[in-house]
């Protein structure tokens, strides 16, 4: 079994316990049919959630994070990401500064070709000063 199914089964199941509903496929399926617009779900497919051998669909699990009450990318992925996302966030508005911005403002205005002369040109800074670029970076 794939560790993220066995991720994601481990969530539901806490989110479900969190939500006071009976970690019980036949109540499970009952209740996310009730709300769920499109084609009903099976027994089966609420087993294979519960026991990390599928994750729903993108549409079937907005349904189940808002019945229950969770971010879908929490439920999808865990804390991790959104926590990672927070922090860069953080990190880039935080380190950023007035004159910073106004540069980068100006570089998104710039026509492609220049764009890629500037971007070549910062490339050679951070060689230069023996800054590692990111991955993929030239």
């Amino acid at each position: 079994m794939n560790q993220a199914k066995i991720e994601f089964a481990k969530r539901l199941q806490a989110a479900l316990e969190n939500a006071g509903i009976p970690v019980r496929p036949a109540v499970i399926e009952r209740e996310f049919n009730q709300r769920y617009w499109g084609k009903p779900i099976t027994l089966h497919a609420v087993r294979y959630w519960l026991r990390g051998e599928s994750i729903p669909t993108h549409d079937k699990l907005l349904c189940l994070a808002e019945w229950l009450g969770v971010e879908p990318s929490v439920l999808r992925y865990g804390d991790a990401v959104p926590k990672v996302v927070r922090a860069r966030r953080k990190l880039w508005d935080e380190g950023i500064g007035y004159q910073e911005r106004e540069i980068f403002e100006l570089f998104l205005k710039l026509p492609v070709p220049q764009r890629k002369v500037a971007r070549e040109v910062i490339l050679a800074l951070a060689r230069a000063s023996g800054i590692v670029p990111f991955a993929g970076g030239g």
